[in-house]
């Protein structure tokens, strides 16, 4: 499942950097599936969707950072954790139970986001 960053976060910052996906974004920013990755243009998702890589989509929140769930591969493919959660100091970056995916399809993403 994918990593969500709770209300309690205190905009440390120190997650955004150890994101392999660059999922984690800055509260009020907008975001694309292209930033860091091997996306560009009209994509397909893992799930079937038709999406524009490049397109700017609104922030997920304007308190606190965010993670997009369609980018978070819970570190998959890269680390044996999810590193958000491993150096968040406030311990904020929780499972999404609403975001519940298999390993496999986890390392699916990771491959359409890199291309590897």
């Amino acid at each position: 499942m994918a990593i969500i960053i709770t209300d309690e976060c205190i905009n440390c910052d120190a997650c955004v950097a150890e994101c392999p996906n660059n999922a984690i974004y800055e509260p009020d920013s907008e975001w694309s599936y292209s930033d860091e990755t091997a996306l560009s243009g009209s994509v397909t998702t893992p799930d079937g969707r038709d999406v524009d890589a490049d397109a700017e989509n609104e922030a997920i929140s304007d308190e606190f950072y965010f993670i997009v769930p369609d980018k978070c591969t819970e570190c998959k493919g890269f680390h044996d954790e999810p590193q958000c959660a491993a150096v968040c100091p406030v311990d904020c970056c929780v499972p999404d139970e609403d975001h519940v995916e298999t390993e496999e399809v986890l390392l699916e993403k990771k491959v359409w986001l890199h291309g590897e």
